[in-house]
Protein backbone atom coordinates (compact mmCIF):
# COMPACT_ATOMS: atom_id res chain seq x y z
CA UNK A 1 0.00 0.00 0.00
CA UNK A 2 1.53 3.14 -1.22
CA UNK A 3 2.09 5.56 1.57
CA UNK A 4 0.48 9.37 1.03
CA UNK A 5 1.41 11.95 3.26
CA UNK A 6 -0.44 15.14 4.75
CA UNK A 7 -0.46 18.36 1.40
CA UNK A 8 1.68 21.23 2.42
CA UNK A 9 -1.37 23.22 3.09
CA UNK A 10 -2.28 21.33 5.79
CA UNK A 11 1.47 21.20 7.23
CA UNK A 12 1.03 25.13 7.04
CA UNK A 13 -1.91 25.48 9.29
CA UNK A 14 -0.54 23.10 11.40
CA UNK A 15 2.78 24.80 11.52
CA UNK A 16 1.46 28.37 11.70
CA UNK A 17 -0.84 27.57 14.96
CA UNK A 18 2.82 26.23 16.36
CA UNK A 19 4.80 29.48 15.49
CA UNK A 20 2.03 31.50 16.93
CA UNK A 21 2.30 30.27 20.33
CA UNK A 22 5.64 31.06 19.63
CA UNK A 23 5.23 35.10 19.51
CA UNK A 24 6.39 35.39 23.47
CA UNK A 25 9.44 33.31 23.46
CA UNK A 26 12.91 34.21 22.87
CA UNK A 27 14.08 37.45 20.51
CA UNK A 28 17.16 38.31 19.38
CA UNK A 29 18.81 41.68 18.61
CA UNK A 30 17.73 40.84 15.19
CA UNK A 31 14.21 41.75 16.66
CA UNK A 32 15.59 45.10 17.17
CA UNK A 33 17.70 45.39 13.73
CA UNK A 34 14.39 44.66 11.66
CA UNK A 35 12.53 47.52 13.93
CA UNK A 36 14.60 49.89 13.24
CA UNK A 37 14.87 49.38 9.97
CA UNK A 38 10.95 49.91 9.76
CA UNK A 39 11.71 53.23 11.66
CA UNK A 40 14.29 53.96 9.25
CA UNK A 41 12.40 53.31 6.31
CA UNK A 42 9.15 54.97 7.17
CA UNK A 43 10.95 58.03 8.77
CA UNK A 44 13.46 59.36 6.40
CA UNK A 45 13.65 59.94 3.06
CA UNK A 46 15.31 57.32 0.80
CA UNK A 47 18.29 59.30 0.57
CA UNK A 48 19.37 59.06 4.06
CA UNK A 49 18.52 55.10 5.12
CA UNK A 50 22.18 54.22 4.18
CA UNK A 51 23.83 56.81 6.16
CA UNK A 52 21.33 56.78 9.52
CA UNK A 53 23.49 55.48 12.26
CA UNK A 54 21.37 56.66 15.41
CA UNK A 55 21.20 52.90 16.57
CA UNK A 56 24.33 50.38 16.03
CA UNK A 57 21.68 48.78 13.67
CA UNK A 58 22.20 50.12 11.08
CA UNK A 59 20.92 49.43 7.48
CA UNK A 60 23.42 46.76 6.35
CA UNK A 61 20.70 44.74 3.52
CA UNK A 62 20.59 45.78 -0.32
CA UNK A 63 17.85 48.59 -1.18
CA UNK A 64 14.79 45.33 -2.24
CA UNK A 65 14.90 44.34 1.34
CA UNK A 66 15.10 48.27 2.23
CA UNK A 67 11.88 48.69 0.39
CA UNK A 68 10.32 45.15 1.94
CA UNK A 69 10.50 46.72 5.08
CA UNK A 70 8.88 50.25 3.75
CA UNK A 71 5.96 48.35 2.66
CA UNK A 72 5.76 46.39 5.89
CA UNK A 73 6.36 49.98 7.58
CA UNK A 74 3.25 51.33 6.22
CA UNK A 75 0.86 48.50 7.82
CA UNK A 76 3.11 48.68 11.28
CA UNK A 77 1.66 52.28 11.54
CA UNK A 78 -1.68 50.67 12.35
CA UNK A 79 -0.21 48.78 14.55
CA UNK A 80 1.62 51.11 16.80
CA UNK A 81 2.78 53.93 15.28
CA UNK A 82 5.55 54.41 18.31
CA UNK A 83 8.14 51.41 16.30
CA UNK A 84 8.43 53.65 13.86
CA UNK A 85 10.29 56.38 15.89
CA UNK A 86 14.17 56.16 14.69
CA UNK A 87 15.29 57.38 18.43
CA UNK A 88 12.76 55.05 19.82
CA UNK A 89 15.85 52.54 20.67
CA UNK A 90 14.90 49.14 22.22
CA UNK A 91 11.03 49.39 22.01
CA UNK A 92 8.91 46.08 22.13
CA UNK A 93 5.79 46.43 22.93
CA UNK A 94 3.30 43.75 22.24
CA UNK A 95 1.76 45.11 19.33
CA UNK A 96 5.47 45.47 18.09
CA UNK A 97 6.52 41.72 18.47
CA UNK A 98 3.59 40.60 17.61
CA UNK A 99 2.92 42.46 14.13
CA UNK A 100 6.60 41.71 13.78
CA UNK A 101 6.32 37.84 14.32
CA UNK A 102 2.88 37.38 11.96
CA UNK A 103 4.93 39.20 9.34
CA UNK A 104 7.72 36.47 9.02
CA UNK A 105 4.70 33.81 9.37
CA UNK A 106 2.64 35.68 6.69
CA UNK A 107 5.85 36.36 3.84
CA UNK A 108 6.24 32.52 4.35
CA UNK A 109 3.25 31.83 1.82
CA UNK A 110 6.16 32.66 -1.12
CA UNK A 111 8.18 29.88 0.62
CA UNK A 112 4.55 27.51 0.49
CA UNK A 113 3.70 28.61 -2.95
CA UNK A 114 7.28 27.66 -4.33
CA UNK A 115 7.20 24.14 -2.99
CA UNK A 116 3.90 23.54 -4.28
CA UNK A 117 5.38 24.51 -7.35
CA UNK A 118 8.43 22.06 -7.18
CA UNK A 119 5.94 18.99 -6.12
CA UNK A 120 3.99 19.67 -9.35
CA UNK A 121 6.54 20.27 -11.36
CA UNK A 122 7.70 16.29 -10.00
CA UNK A 123 5.87 13.49 -11.62
CA UNK A 124 5.62 9.65 -10.73
CA UNK A 125 7.58 8.13 -8.12
CA UNK A 126 9.61 11.36 -7.80
CA UNK A 127 6.35 13.09 -6.68
CA UNK A 128 6.28 11.34 -3.41
CA UNK A 129 9.65 11.87 -2.95
CA UNK A 130 9.40 15.74 -4.19
CA UNK A 131 6.27 15.96 -1.39
CA UNK A 132 8.18 14.18 1.52
CA UNK A 133 11.33 16.94 0.65
CA UNK A 134 8.77 19.97 0.63
CA UNK A 135 7.50 19.30 3.72
CA UNK A 136 10.70 18.66 5.66
CA UNK A 137 11.67 21.85 4.27
CA UNK A 138 8.32 24.28 5.37
CA UNK A 139 8.75 22.08 8.92
CA UNK A 140 12.61 22.80 8.89
CA UNK A 141 13.69 23.25 12.73
CA UNK A 142 16.79 25.89 11.16
CA UNK A 143 13.68 28.26 9.79
CA UNK A 144 11.55 27.88 12.99
CA UNK A 145 14.82 28.69 15.18
CA UNK A 146 16.20 31.79 12.92
CA UNK A 147 13.23 33.37 11.97
CA UNK A 148 10.28 32.54 14.22
CA UNK A 149 12.15 32.66 17.61
CA UNK A 150 15.75 34.48 17.04
CA UNK A 151 14.00 36.71 14.30
CA UNK A 152 14.68 37.06 10.79
CA UNK A 153 13.07 36.94 7.66
CA UNK A 154 14.20 33.86 5.98
CA UNK A 155 11.52 31.74 4.76
CA UNK A 156 10.30 34.39 2.30
CA UNK A 157 14.17 34.88 0.67
CA UNK A 158 14.52 30.69 0.92
CA UNK A 159 11.10 30.91 -0.90
CA UNK A 160 12.16 32.85 -4.12
CA UNK A 161 15.72 30.70 -3.72
CA UNK A 162 13.72 27.46 -4.23
CA UNK A 163 11.15 29.57 -7.03
CA UNK A 164 14.04 30.37 -8.85
CA UNK A 165 15.19 26.24 -8.70
CA UNK A 166 11.92 25.33 -9.75
CA UNK A 167 11.68 27.96 -12.52
CA UNK A 168 14.58 26.18 -14.20
CA UNK A 169 13.57 23.25 -14.40
CA UNK A 170 12.37 23.74 -17.46
CA UNK A 171 13.58 26.15 -20.46
CA UNK A 172 10.88 28.18 -20.73
CA UNK A 173 11.35 29.23 -17.47
CA UNK A 174 15.26 29.76 -17.60
CA UNK A 175 14.76 33.24 -17.95
CA UNK A 176 12.55 33.92 -15.11
CA UNK A 177 14.79 31.52 -12.91
CA UNK A 178 17.50 34.31 -13.50
CA UNK A 179 15.12 37.14 -12.77
CA UNK A 180 13.80 36.00 -9.53
CA UNK A 181 17.75 35.54 -8.49
CA UNK A 182 18.44 38.49 -9.74
CA UNK A 183 15.88 40.20 -7.26
CA UNK A 184 16.83 37.44 -4.59
CA UNK A 185 20.50 39.15 -4.65
CA UNK A 186 18.60 42.43 -4.56
CA UNK A 187 17.36 41.35 -0.88
CA UNK A 188 20.17 39.78 0.06
CA UNK A 189 23.62 39.64 -0.89
CA UNK A 190 24.77 36.12 1.00
CA UNK A 191 22.81 34.24 -1.74
CA UNK A 192 25.87 35.82 -4.15
CA UNK A 193 27.60 33.06 -2.67
CA UNK A 194 25.31 30.63 -4.95
CA UNK A 195 25.80 33.27 -7.91
CA UNK A 196 28.40 31.23 -9.89
CA UNK A 197 26.46 27.89 -10.41
CA UNK A 198 23.86 30.20 -11.76
CA UNK A 199 26.32 31.98 -13.94
CA UNK A 200 26.82 29.01 -15.57
CA UNK A 201 23.73 27.12 -15.92
CA UNK A 202 22.12 29.75 -17.43
CA UNK A 203 24.91 30.78 -19.69
CA UNK A 204 24.98 27.42 -20.82
CA UNK A 205 21.03 26.56 -21.29
CA UNK A 206 20.28 29.89 -22.00
CA UNK A 207 22.61 32.01 -23.68
CA UNK A 208 24.65 29.13 -25.62
CA UNK A 209 23.17 27.25 -28.33
CA UNK A 210 22.42 23.12 -26.94
CA UNK A 211 24.40 21.48 -30.15
CA UNK A 212 27.45 23.47 -29.98
CA UNK A 213 29.22 25.73 -27.33
CA UNK A 214 30.76 27.70 -29.57
CA UNK A 215 27.22 29.23 -31.02
CA UNK A 216 25.65 32.26 -28.72
CA UNK A 217 22.33 32.76 -28.74
CA UNK A 218 22.07 36.81 -28.67
CA UNK A 219 18.71 37.33 -28.46
CA UNK A 220 18.46 35.43 -25.36
CA UNK A 221 22.06 37.02 -24.06
CA UNK A 222 20.26 40.43 -24.61
CA UNK A 223 17.22 39.04 -22.96
CA UNK A 224 18.62 37.83 -19.97
CA UNK A 225 20.84 40.87 -20.12
CA UNK A 226 18.40 43.30 -20.08
CA UNK A 227 16.35 42.00 -17.50
CA UNK A 228 19.26 41.39 -14.33
CA UNK A 229 20.15 44.84 -15.56
CA UNK A 230 16.46 46.35 -15.00
CA UNK A 231 16.26 44.69 -11.81
CA UNK A 232 19.31 46.10 -10.51
CA UNK A 233 18.80 49.29 -12.27
CA UNK A 234 15.06 49.16 -9.87
CA UNK A 235 17.17 48.35 -6.89
CA UNK A 236 19.67 50.61 -6.95
CA UNK A 237 18.89 53.24 -9.39
CA UNK A 238 17.40 55.99 -7.06
CA UNK A 239 20.84 55.49 -5.27
CA UNK A 240 22.81 55.59 -7.92
CA UNK A 241 21.28 58.84 -8.87
CA UNK A 242 23.07 61.04 -5.55
CA UNK A 243 26.12 58.63 -5.47
CA UNK A 244 25.33 56.61 -2.94
CA UNK A 245 26.80 53.55 -4.53
CA UNK A 246 30.19 52.92 -2.94
CA UNK A 247 28.21 54.00 0.82
CA UNK A 248 25.77 51.35 0.40
CA UNK A 249 28.81 48.94 -0.81
CA UNK A 250 30.81 49.79 2.52
CA UNK A 251 27.62 48.62 4.56
CA UNK A 252 26.85 45.42 2.68
CA UNK A 253 30.70 44.39 2.42
CA UNK A 254 32.13 45.21 6.07
CA UNK A 255 35.49 43.60 5.18
CA UNK A 256 37.71 44.97 8.55
CA UNK A 257 35.17 42.22 11.00
CA UNK A 258 37.15 39.16 12.19
CA UNK A 259 37.57 35.81 10.60
CA UNK A 260 35.42 33.97 12.43
CA UNK A 261 31.51 34.94 13.90
CA UNK A 262 31.30 35.52 17.78
CA UNK A 263 30.29 31.92 17.30
CA UNK A 264 32.72 29.91 15.58
CA UNK A 265 30.51 28.69 12.55
CA UNK A 266 30.85 24.85 11.60
CA UNK A 267 33.05 25.42 8.90
CA UNK A 268 37.58 24.27 8.27
CA UNK A 269 38.17 27.49 10.12
CA UNK A 270 36.20 26.35 13.24
CA UNK A 271 38.33 23.46 13.11
CA UNK A 272 41.28 24.79 12.56
CA UNK A 273 41.02 26.94 15.79
CA UNK A 274 40.49 24.14 17.37
CA UNK A 275 43.76 22.78 16.44
CA UNK A 276 45.35 25.77 17.23
CA UNK A 277 43.55 25.84 20.81
CA UNK A 278 44.99 22.00 20.93
CA UNK A 279 48.23 23.25 20.37
CA UNK A 280 48.81 25.93 22.80
CA UNK A 281 49.31 23.08 25.38
CA UNK A 282 51.28 20.81 22.55
CA UNK A 283 53.78 23.75 21.61
CA UNK A 284 56.05 24.20 24.09
CA UNK A 285 56.94 20.40 23.97
CA UNK A 286 57.40 20.62 20.44
CA UNK A 287 58.70 24.05 20.62
CA UNK A 288 56.82 25.92 18.71
CA UNK A 289 56.23 29.96 19.02
CA UNK A 290 53.10 30.79 21.18
CA UNK A 291 51.94 34.12 20.24
CA UNK A 292 50.56 35.17 23.98
CA UNK A 293 48.41 37.95 23.26
CA UNK A 294 46.49 35.43 20.62
CA UNK A 295 45.79 33.25 23.60
CA UNK A 296 42.75 35.22 24.90
CA UNK A 297 40.98 35.55 21.75
CA UNK A 298 41.15 31.86 20.93
CA UNK A 299 39.92 30.73 23.95
CA UNK A 300 37.29 33.27 24.70
CA UNK A 301 35.05 31.98 21.54
CA UNK A 302 32.33 34.96 22.02
CA UNK A 303 33.96 37.37 20.50
CA UNK A 304 34.32 38.15 16.41
CA UNK A 305 38.11 38.79 15.81
CA UNK A 306 40.16 35.61 16.14
CA UNK A 307 43.85 36.05 16.37
CA UNK A 308 45.65 31.88 15.97
CA UNK A 309 48.00 31.73 18.98
CA UNK A 310 50.25 28.90 16.71
CA UNK A 311 49.12 28.49 13.20
CA UNK A 312 49.50 30.43 10.94
CA UNK A 313 46.92 33.62 10.55
CA UNK A 314 44.48 33.66 7.73
CA UNK A 315 43.88 36.20 5.66
CA UNK A 316 40.85 37.31 3.41
CA UNK A 317 42.20 36.58 0.00
CA UNK A 318 43.17 32.87 1.26
CA UNK A 319 39.05 32.45 2.15
CA UNK A 320 38.52 33.59 -1.12
CA UNK A 321 40.90 31.62 -3.44
CA UNK A 322 39.95 28.55 -1.90
CA UNK A 323 36.23 29.07 -1.89
CA UNK A 324 36.59 29.76 -5.04
CA UNK A 325 39.24 26.65 -5.70
CA UNK A 326 36.23 24.25 -4.68
CA UNK A 327 33.30 26.35 -6.51
CA UNK A 328 35.11 26.28 -9.49
CA UNK A 329 35.18 22.05 -9.20
CA UNK A 330 31.83 21.46 -9.04
CA UNK A 331 30.89 24.21 -11.98
CA UNK A 332 33.59 22.13 -14.41
CA UNK A 333 31.12 19.59 -14.63
CA UNK A 334 28.06 21.87 -14.78
CA UNK A 335 29.02 23.45 -17.70
CA UNK A 336 30.29 19.89 -19.52
CA UNK A 337 26.48 18.69 -18.33
CA UNK A 338 24.02 21.33 -18.02
CA UNK A 339 20.90 19.13 -16.33
CA UNK A 340 19.06 20.01 -13.50
CA UNK A 341 20.01 17.38 -10.81
CA UNK A 342 23.64 18.84 -11.94
CA UNK A 343 22.38 22.70 -11.58
CA UNK A 344 20.76 21.90 -8.08
CA UNK A 345 24.27 19.82 -6.67
CA UNK A 346 26.11 22.85 -8.33
CA UNK A 347 23.66 25.56 -6.06
CA UNK A 348 24.45 23.06 -2.95
CA UNK A 349 28.36 22.59 -3.79
CA UNK A 350 28.56 26.48 -4.24
CA UNK A 351 26.84 27.16 -1.03
CA UNK A 352 29.33 24.24 0.69
CA UNK A 353 32.52 25.95 -0.50
CA UNK A 354 31.43 29.61 0.54
CA UNK A 355 30.47 27.97 4.26
CA UNK A 356 33.09 25.96 4.78
CA UNK A 357 35.90 28.82 3.08
CA UNK A 358 34.40 31.72 3.58
CA UNK A 359 35.76 35.00 5.89
CA UNK A 360 33.15 35.83 8.66
CA UNK A 361 30.73 33.52 7.96
CA UNK A 362 27.34 33.17 9.96
CA UNK A 363 26.30 29.67 11.66
CA UNK A 364 22.82 30.32 9.88
CA UNK A 365 24.61 30.24 6.20
CA UNK A 366 24.28 26.56 6.78
CA UNK A 367 20.62 26.83 5.34
CA UNK A 368 22.29 27.81 1.81
CA UNK A 369 23.36 24.23 1.84
CA UNK A 370 21.29 22.09 3.58
CA UNK A 371 17.92 24.00 1.68
CA UNK A 372 18.86 23.44 -2.27
CA UNK A 373 20.50 19.75 -0.97
CA UNK A 374 16.88 19.18 0.39
CA UNK A 375 15.60 18.81 -3.00
CA UNK A 376 17.69 16.28 -4.56
CA UNK A 377 18.12 14.46 -0.64
CA UNK A 378 15.91 12.05 -2.11
CA UNK A 379 17.20 11.13 -5.42
CA UNK A 380 18.38 7.64 -4.50
CA UNK A 381 20.30 6.38 -1.48
CA UNK A 382 23.66 7.80 -2.04
CA UNK A 383 22.56 11.32 -1.91
CA UNK A 384 20.77 10.72 1.23
CA UNK A 385 23.78 8.92 2.49
CA UNK A 386 25.61 12.49 2.12
CA UNK A 387 22.44 14.38 3.34
CA UNK A 388 22.31 12.45 6.83
CA UNK A 389 25.41 14.14 8.38
CA UNK A 390 24.48 17.56 7.16
CA UNK A 391 20.63 17.59 8.40
CA UNK A 392 21.92 16.21 11.88
CA UNK A 393 25.40 18.76 11.72
CA UNK A 394 23.70 21.41 9.97
CA UNK A 395 20.56 22.42 12.25
CA UNK A 396 22.54 21.34 15.89
CA UNK A 397 25.00 24.37 15.16
CA UNK A 398 21.90 26.37 15.19
CA UNK A 399 21.69 26.00 18.96
CA UNK A 400 23.33 27.98 20.77
CA UNK A 401 21.41 30.70 18.95
CA UNK A 402 18.66 30.22 21.53
CA UNK A 403 20.83 30.23 24.70
CA UNK A 404 17.73 30.79 27.61
CA UNK A 405 16.59 28.01 29.47
CA UNK A 406 12.92 28.22 28.28
CA UNK A 407 13.66 27.62 25.01
CA UNK A 408 15.97 24.53 25.36
CA UNK A 409 13.07 21.80 25.22
CA UNK A 410 11.60 23.58 22.55
CA UNK A 411 14.54 23.59 20.43
CA UNK A 412 16.07 20.57 20.82
CA UNK A 413 12.52 18.35 21.00
CA UNK A 414 11.34 20.19 17.84
CA UNK A 415 14.66 19.25 15.75
CA UNK A 416 14.76 15.74 17.11
CA UNK A 417 11.47 14.83 16.29
CA UNK A 418 12.01 16.36 12.99
CA UNK A 419 15.31 14.94 12.30
CA UNK A 420 13.63 11.57 13.18
CA UNK A 421 10.45 11.31 11.42
CA UNK A 422 12.21 12.76 8.11
CA UNK A 423 15.28 10.72 8.06
CA UNK A 424 12.84 7.58 8.58
CA UNK A 425 10.67 8.94 5.83
CA UNK A 426 13.83 9.60 3.75
CA UNK A 427 15.40 6.33 4.24
CA UNK A 428 12.10 4.69 3.30
CA UNK A 429 11.54 7.16 0.18
CA UNK A 430 14.78 7.35 -1.51
CA UNK A 431 15.26 4.31 -4.26
CA UNK A 432 18.31 2.03 -4.59
CA UNK A 433 21.34 3.62 -5.96
CA UNK A 434 22.43 1.75 -9.46
CA UNK A 435 26.41 2.32 -8.20
CA UNK A 436 27.19 0.81 -4.83
CA UNK A 437 27.12 2.98 -1.46
CA UNK A 438 29.27 3.76 0.97
CA UNK A 439 29.85 1.30 3.58
CA UNK A 440 32.30 3.14 5.71
CA UNK A 441 30.78 7.06 5.22
CA UNK A 442 27.48 5.14 6.08
CA UNK A 443 29.12 3.73 9.65
CA UNK A 444 29.93 7.05 10.18
CA UNK A 445 26.38 9.36 10.02
CA UNK A 446 25.36 6.04 12.57
CA UNK A 447 28.32 7.02 14.92
CA UNK A 448 28.08 10.73 14.23
CA UNK A 449 24.29 11.15 15.50
CA UNK A 450 25.14 9.06 17.94
CA UNK A 451 27.30 11.57 19.78
CA UNK A 452 24.65 14.17 18.88
CA UNK A 453 22.77 13.63 21.71
CA UNK A 454 25.02 13.42 24.84
CA UNK A 455 26.74 16.39 23.03
CA UNK A 456 23.51 18.58 23.21
CA UNK A 457 22.89 17.60 26.96
CA UNK A 458 26.17 18.53 28.05
CA UNK A 459 26.47 21.78 26.01
CA UNK A 460 23.33 22.93 26.96
CA UNK A 461 23.03 21.29 30.31
CA UNK A 462 25.65 19.53 32.08
CA UNK A 463 28.48 22.06 31.44
CA UNK A 464 26.50 24.97 33.85
CA UNK A 465 25.17 22.40 36.65
CA UNK A 466 29.33 21.58 37.14
CA UNK A 467 31.01 24.75 35.85
CA UNK A 468 28.46 27.64 36.69
CA UNK A 469 29.61 30.45 34.22
CA UNK A 470 33.25 29.40 33.69
CA UNK A 471 34.34 28.72 31.01
CA UNK A 472 31.62 29.28 28.45
CA UNK A 473 33.97 28.95 25.62
CA UNK A 474 33.69 25.37 26.09
CA UNK A 475 30.41 24.40 24.94
CA UNK A 476 30.38 26.57 22.26
CA UNK A 477 33.50 25.17 20.72
CA UNK A 478 32.84 21.76 21.18
CA UNK A 479 29.27 22.18 19.14
CA UNK A 480 30.74 24.24 17.13
CA UNK A 481 33.98 21.64 16.54
CA UNK A 482 31.15 18.79 16.25
CA UNK A 483 29.27 20.61 13.70
CA UNK A 484 32.33 21.10 11.21
CA UNK A 485 33.14 17.34 11.34
CA UNK A 486 29.89 16.49 10.22
CA UNK A 487 29.19 19.44 7.70
CA UNK A 488 33.09 18.36 5.93
CA UNK A 489 32.41 14.52 6.32
CA UNK A 490 28.56 15.64 3.78
CA UNK A 491 30.58 17.53 1.57
CA UNK A 492 33.43 15.30 1.22
CA UNK A 493 30.32 12.53 0.54
CA UNK A 494 28.60 14.44 -1.55
CA UNK A 495 31.89 15.58 -3.85
CA UNK A 496 32.06 11.93 -4.58
CA UNK A 497 28.82 11.45 -5.38
CA UNK A 498 27.84 14.52 -7.50
CA UNK A 499 30.85 13.36 -9.56
CA UNK A 500 29.98 9.72 -9.68
CA UNK A 501 26.30 10.20 -10.63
Amino acid sequence: MTETYPTLAQCAIVSTAFKILLFPAYKSTDFEVHRNWLAITNSLPIWEWYYEKTSEWTLDYPPFFAYFEWILSQVAKLADPAMLRVYNLGYDSWQTVYFQRFTVIATELILLYALQLFVESSHGVTKRAAQAAAISVLLSPGLLIIDHIHFQYNGAMYGLLILSLVLARQKTGLLASGIVFAALLCMKHIYLYLAPAYFVYLLRTYCLSPKSVFRIQFLNCLKLGSAIVGIFGLAFGPFALKNQIPQILSRLFPFSRGLCHAYWAPNVWAMYSFVDRLLIFVAPRLGLPVKSEAINSVTRGLVGDTAFAVLPEITPRICFALTLLFQAIPLMKLFSRPNWDAFIGAVTLCGYSSFLFGWHVHEKAILLVIIPFSLIALKDRRHLSAFRPLAVSGHVSLFPLLFTPAEFPIKTVYTIFWLVLFLMVFDRTAPASSRPRFFLFDRFTILYITVSIPLIVYCSLLHRIIFGKSYEFLPLMFMSSYSAIGVVGSWIGFMVVYFTS
